[in-house]
């Protein structure tokens, strides 16, 4: 063969390869395709393997079957009492029908920017009917299965199905939340001066009860101690009177012992008396019925 054919046998086999390679194309069990022809949609792929396309005519676009994520930035909303809130949400979703997803939004970025404004009505809708207690409360599951299903019926339209819509956080503004932080130390402290008050009064009326039983005791027991020690003497005086009765010398020298035992008991103790007084009669004589040494 000369070279000019060669050169159409290579030619022939590079378009008929070329011509397979256009003609075939293969899906990937994550994704759908849809077949456009001279960009109109002809064809509709959601079963995973391979494919036939005509060539040059048709394109082929691929969309993702799995759930994708949307996660928008935090934007302030306007609660039912009022209250303004810095609220994140983020949503789950999937591309359910590929002919009506790319005739209404064509791209998934586009699908974000859309379906972003629709949390974000649907939101605004529902927590402006809601106070911030509900969203402290397990009033805020019902509260985000409303903007679910508010969101997931406006989607629908569009070919997406919206899996999940759920609050991330909500948060107050950092002005209201100082003002908040500030209003509760405040009431603490309010509180802690109305225990530290109560308590002092609480302590004093404890006290006060105490001193009062404490002189209620010591009256009582200065009351008894007087009681017993007049019973006390009074018994000493009947004794010292029968005593006495029994044997009157015996009694007086008794006392006067006694007398000389209080008196003369103390270290270096002086007394002063006259040499002719009784308190030393005994000194000189000694008790009745003895006589003095020398006499």
């Amino acid at each position: 063969m000369s070279g000019r054919v060669w050169t159409v046998v290579i030619a022939l086999v590079g378009a008929a390869g070329w011509l397979l390679v256009s003609i075939f194309f293969t899906v990937d069990e994550t994704q759908q395709a849809l077949v456009l022809r001279f960009g109109r949609p002809v064809a509709t792929i959601v079963k995973p393997g391979l494919h036939m396309e005509a060539p040059l005519i048709d394109t082929v676009l691929y969309y993702d079957n799995r759930i994708e994520q949307l996660e928008p930035g935090s934007e302030q909303i306007i609660l039912g009492d009022e209250k303004r809130i810095v609220l994140t949400t983020y949503t789950q979703f999937r591309i359910a029908d590929v002919l009506r997803f790319y005739r209404s939004v064509r791209s998934v970025d586009q699908a974000r920017v859309w379906l972003s404004q629709i949390v974000s009505s649907a939101m605004r809708r529902e927590l402006g009917k809601v106070k911030l207690a509900s969203l402290l409360s397990a009033d805020r599951d019902a509260v985000t299965l409303r903007v679910q299903t508010e969101v997931a019926e406006t989607a629908k339209p569009l070919g997406i199905d919206v899996v999940t819509v759920r609050i991330r956080r909500a948060d107050l503004p950092s002005g209201t939340s100082q003002a908040i932080c500030d209003r509760m130390v405040s009431e603490r402290q309010r509180e802690a001066k109305e225990l530290r008050a109560q308590g002092f009064e609480w302590a004093q009326q404890i006290k006060a009860a105490a001193d009062r039983e404490r002189t209620a005791m010591l009256a009582e027991a200065e009351r008894q101690s007087t009681i017993t020690r007049g019973e006390g003497e009074a018994e000493a005086d009947r004794v010292a009177a029968e005593a006495y009765d029994r044997d009157a010398d015996f009694f007086r020298l008794y006392r006067m012992l006694q007398a000389y035992r209080e008196s003369l008991a103390q270290p270096n103790a002086t007394v002063l008396l006259s040499p002719g007084s009784d308190f030393l009669r005994l000194f000189d004589v000694g008790p009745a019925g003895s006589t003095a040494p020398g006499k």
